[in-house]
């Protein structure tokens, strides 16, 4: 009796442990909060990113399954995710607009020189520095650094300035934009004065002294033109038709721009010798300063040069030009034909001409120049290491 006892004790013990595990099973105590089973954490990744504990809640370290662990590559500590930008980067040779390039660069290249490819499409290796100050010279805009060229250019700039003064009494030329170090397209200003052949000339001559820094910057470049069709006497003389013959006597020379108002000019009123019209071309703009242009250097394969008329381009096309300018011309309002005379002509006709040219001189338009669009060449003249600068500058 007594041993039977014992055994039913032991069955209800059981029974009440059985019982009560059940119960709690079913309350959720072995599960997860959401009531279902917990997983085990995958590895961390950017989709699947560690959680960080609730302090407020106890962990109950998860059960791992018995299984193969994933395999992570390793990361060096000391690398970096490359930038978004990366891609782009790496084919930014051919495809990045060609003026931010050339216009970063602040020395030539450290090659011989050449002119590659044509005035407006090229660039320019082993550039020479002009003075910025010579005897019959000084260059303008310094902030621009674009006084530089291929070395035939720099001897005809030193040949010409010293010539018209020594021998047409010229006071001395104010120097302009040439290229920038490694020619190539310019952030601003030009489509040409890539390839190290072009120059600006201005109207005004350099003064008795020499001037600063500053008044380079600051001289503002005056329109000699009273109108879209006519030069204005008051500012223009026959001294500026010397200039311009002594400009084109040099056979490196292939053309001098200027505008179609000062080439109808000397059409008009030149007498004598009239050869060197041939190579004065006109061109919108240029109403305050010439352009010189010079032929491709001897021995440089690779430069294009430009074809050149030999007539002197004083026909009926010219003539017509300038009707075509002249109908162009802002009209005064019909009140103003009985209005007194303005007090101020002279400063109201250029005011004219500016706002005229505002509005018919636009941007040609055309997307930049990339890389891929210019000579080969030019990509090895990009990447030179720079040329020691012997050159007074």
């Amino acid at each position: 009796m007594r041993v039977f006892n014992l055994l039913l004790n032991a069955v209800f013990a059981l029974s009440l442990t059985l019982a009560v595990f059940t119960a709690f099973a079913g309350s959720g105590a072995f599960s997860s909060p959401t009531g279902k089973p917990q997983e085990p954490p995958g590895p961390a990744t950017p989709q699947n990113p560690p959680v960080a504990p609730d302090a407020g809640t106890p962990q109950v370290p998860a059960v791992q399954p018995v299984s193969a662990p994933v395999p992570v590559p390793a990361v060096p500590a000391s690398a970096t995710p490359a930038p978004a930008s990366a891609p782009k980067a790496a084919a930014k040779g051919k495809k990045t607009v060609a003026k931010d390039l050339f216009g970063a660069v602040k020395e030539p290249a450290n090659l011989a020189a050449k002119s590659i490819g044509f005035y407006a499409h090229g660039c320019l290796a082993g550039g020479k520095p002009l003075p910025v100050n010579g005897p019959a010279w000084q260059v303008m805009r310094l902030s621009r650094n674009r006084n530089w060229g291929h070395p035939s250019l720099i001897k005809y700039i030193e040949r010409f300035a010293a010539d018209a003064k020594e021998k047409d009494g010229w006071p001395g030329l104010l120097v302009g934009d040439l290229s920038m170090p490694r020619g190539g397209p310019m952030p601003y200003g030009h489509a040409s004065h890539q390839v190290g052949l072009d120059v600006d000339i201005w109207y005004r001559p350099a003064p008795g002294h020499e001037l600063s820094a500053k008044e380079r910057e600051d001289i503002p470049m005056e329109s000699f033109l009273s109108d879209p069709g006519h030069v204005n006497p008051a500012m223009w003389s026959p001294d500026y038709e010397k200039l311009l013959r002594r400009a084109v006597a040099y056979p490196e020379v292939a053309r001098v721009f200027v505008n179609p108002a000062i080439k109808k000019w000397l059409c008009d009123n030149v007498k004598g010798d009239r050869a060197f019209l041939s190579k004065i071309t006109p061109i919108m703009g240029h109403h305050d300063h010439f352009h010189v242009r010079l032929v491709c250097p001897a021995g440089n394969p690779g430069c294009e040069g430009q074809a050149l008329k030999a007539d002197e381009g004083c026909g009926k096309g010219l003539d017509n030009w300038i009707a075509a300018l002249m109908k162009s011309k802002p009209q005064p309002p019909a009140s103003a034909a009985a209005a007194p005379p303005s007090p101020a002509p002279v400063a109201k006709a250029r005011w004219t001409y500016k706002a005229w040219k505002k509005k018919k001189i636009a941007s040609n338009g055309k997307t930049p120049l990339t890389m891929a669009q210019l000579p080969p060449e030019c990509e090895t003249v990009l990447k030179a290491p720079p040329a020691p600068v012997t050159a007074a500058r």
